[in-house]
């Protein structure tokens, strides 16, 4: 007997199904000489601190460095303490035993680093001896999974990947554990969690929110002028920008006055703009946030959703990518897409005998290929699968058709020793961009069509305007922006060596960037504002407190993935890394210990019910000390924090002032004063609505 271990039970069954295992028992499927079992995501990951005899955050039993470490059942949250989970330790039960009744294993979690870990963690945790093979696929068509049980790989080819997962694991345990204890301990008032990952993209938004908030905005103007020639109307701008009203117009009236240009140099050419790539995750979830508003997180469920219905290839790539063996499947999924409406437009402006290979590159396809989607196409999906199903379709549409081919001309002007441009785009080859209709991107210039223009030539001014405009603050960052710099984090450091070694590295990986945004939201370091992330009082504290420490520092992240992608390939030792990030953890612990943390001169206030203690004032509460009072004002309400000085006017007039944008439970925004009762309790009271005069 075999026993097949797939990640989740609908990969398990679609596995069975195929093999005509169909025998259905408590917790796996049997027949045909195999056993099919599941785990639900990790049943087994790493100790805690409690694991370890260590309870409590205890400044003298820092910097907790696990030699060996433990590992231990998945937990989860029973009133206020972490047990054992019922259901890890049943689906446990029933893998190790089929796994003693077996002579082999077939290994079918995702084809990843996760997946990956999660066997091997379990394998390690169980005591396992058995040998076992690899199922790597990409899809979970019939074929591709014919094709991976024709192909099993030796486990053992795999130990690279199943290294590098596990430093990554163990190094974000060392730095996430240590750091949070040592900056609670050493800010005596809440819990501040720090990670390897986490801190750093946090430091990403806080500085752009930081330089946003703080850009001194400043008026300049620019003169445009409006010229006709052949039936045509185009629009020229000055070069010249004027930071003061008066001189802008003073030019304006001699312009004015004058009433004619002269076209003192023409110059055209032909750019060609590549087909787009395919979509890595990364990018598929950069698009879906711009397009769709979708969360990183979202797209990502939605994507695992479509894998697993069989619709695309597994969605966790870093790749945008296929290699040579699979051009040949191409042209069968660009005809496949005919059957669906939404492509039809697409696949008519695709040349099929002269499909692009752009996509084509043995060298550039990591542990899977870029996004495609399957044979198998949908009929009955919901709104957002079918808006990011049809991305992910329209993009290989795209990817495989010819450039696009433009004429561009940029003409330059002058009129009262002051020097204008006009620039005309004129489509000549469509390319890749009939597939969508589109012939310029949301965030570049409309294409202008210009006459036929000579140097010399004189155009009459049908209009000139002064224009006020303002400069413009760094835009705050939104997912997609965000994602954008967390894939390249090694382009900002500003060692000109080191940058060309991680100038391809980012933070995170495509597969754990959605979950590491996730966190952020959770911890309430950030919120969002419509599509924006802003940082919250919490997380600009935490920034301020770690900004200038190697924690928060992009290149070190960056530094550590790619002794991860060394470890992985078999160019680096996980013993040596992980030494180092003991020796990182124990550099940060002190650091953080030794900081000297200035407290927020916060109000002393009594509490309202028993009038007879100072309030405890945290992030996420204010409370009285006394049990028996109980008196707890959630900082949190309706989606908005309150601020200290609502807190205090709350507790000391009884009424905050106006708090703007809550959202209630049916998801209606709006605006209420939060004051207290004659027994201490908080509620809403709204403000009253103006009421229209009618005119007696």
């Amino acid at each position: 007997m075999k026993t097949i271990i797939a990640e989740k039970p609908s990969v398990a069954r679609e596995i069975a199904g195929l093999l005509g295992v169909s025998d259905k028992k408590d917790g796996y499927l049997t027949g045909n000489g195999y056993f099919v079992t599941w785990a639900f995501g990790h049943l087994i990951g790493l100790g805690m601190p409690e694991d370890y005899g260590i309870t409590g955050f205890n400044k003298s039993a820092l910097p907790i460095l696990p030699d060996p470490f433990s590992l231990t059942v998945r937990k989860v949250k029973k009133d206020k303490f972490y047990t054992d989970d019922p259901g890890a330790l049943k689906q446990l039960k029933i893998i190790k035993e089929l796994f003693n009744k077996s002579d082999s294993i077939i290994v079918a979690t995702d084809a990843g680093r996760e997946g990956e870990l999660i066997f091997r963690y379990m394998y390690e945790y169980l005591k396992c001896k058995k040998p076992f093979q690899r199922l790597w696929i990409s899809s979970l068509t019939e074929k591709a999974i014919k094709q991976g049980f024709d192909n099993l790989k030796d486990g053992k080819e795999f130990d690279g990947l199943y290294h590098a997962a596990e430093s990554r694991s163990r190094a974000d345990w060392l730095v996430g554990i240590n750091a949070t204890q040592a900056l609670s301990i050493a800010a005596g008032n809440g819990v501040y969690s720090l990670g390897r990952v986490q801190t750093p993209t946090l430091a990403l938004i806080c500085r752009r929110y930081l330089d946003n908030k703080n850009f001194q905005v400043k008026n300049y103007w620019q003169i445009q002028l409006l010229h006709r020639k052949d039936m045509i109307s185009f629009n020229s701008l000055s070069k010249s920008k004027w930071e003061d009203r008066e001189p802008a117009y003073e030019i304006l009236k001699a312009i004015q006055r004058n009433g004619n240009v002269t076209v003192i140099a023409v110059e055209t050419k032909s750019v060609t703009e590549p087909s787009p790539l395919l979509f890595d995750l990364t990018g598929l979830q950069k698009e879906a946030n711009k397009r769709l508003s979708l969360s990183a997180d979202e797209t990502l469920n939605i994507a695992q959703s479509l894998y697993e219905k069989k619709f695309i290839t597994y969605p966790r790539t870093g790749s945008k990518f296929i290699p040579e063996d699979m051009w040949g499947e191409i042209s069968g999924l660009v005809r496949a897409l005919q059957e669906r409406e939404s492509c039809k437009i697409g696949v008519n402006a695709i040349k099929l005998g002269r499909l692009n290979k752009r996509i084509v590159n043995d060298l550039r396809v990591t542990d899977h290929h870029g996004l495609l989607i399957t044979d198998k196409i949908p009929s009955a999906l919901n709104a957002k699968e079918n808006a990011v199903y049809d991305m992910i379709a329209l993009r290989l549409l795209e990817a495989v058709s010819q450039p696009c081919v433009k004429q561009i001309t940029d003409v330059d002007l002058e009129v009262a020793q002051q020097h204008f441009a006009a620039k005309g785009i004129r489509v000549t080859e469509p390319g890749w961009r009939m597939v969508r209709g589109n012939y310029t991107d949301d965030d570049t210039e409309p294409i202008q069509d210009l006459p036929e223009l000579k140097k010399g030539e004189e155009l009459r001014i049908a209009e000139a305007v002064a224009l006020e405009k303002k400069t413009k603050p760094p835009v705050l960052y939104t997912e997609a922006g965000l994602l954008s710099a967390m894939e390249s984090a090694g382009n900002a450091i500003e060692n000109e060596q080191e940058r060309k070694v991680l100038q391809y590295i980012g933070i995170g990986t495509p597969a754990t960037r959605a979950a590491i945004i996730e966190i952020l939201f959770t911890r309430e370091y950030i919120i969002r504002e419509r599509k924006s992330l802003i940082p919250t009082e919490k997380g600009l504290q935490v920034y301020e407190l770690t900004k200038d420490k190697k924690i928060a520092d992009v290149s070190m992240t960056a530094e550590w993935e790619l002794a991860l992608q060394r470890i992985e390939a078999g160019e680096a030792d996980a013993g040596t890394f992980q030494s180092e990030m003991k020796a990182y953890a124990s550099s940060i612990t002190y650091e953080f210990l030794q900081t000297t943390i200035a407290k927020d001169n916060l109000p002393a206030l009594t509490c309202p019910k028993c009038k007879t203690n100072k309030l405890i004032i945290h992030d996420k509460i204010v409370k009285c000390p006394d049990e028996n009072c109980n008196w707890v004002q959630f900082r949190y309400v309706c989606g908005v924090q309150i601020e200290i000085a609502d807190i205090e006017s709350l507790v000391t007039n009884g009424k905050t002032s106006l708090i703007k944008g809550m959202t209630s439970k049916a998801g209606k925004k709006f605006d209420a004063y939060i004051v207290l009762n004659d027994k201490s309790g908080s509620s809403f009271e709204f403000a009253p609505k103006a009421t229209k005069s009618n005119g007696k």
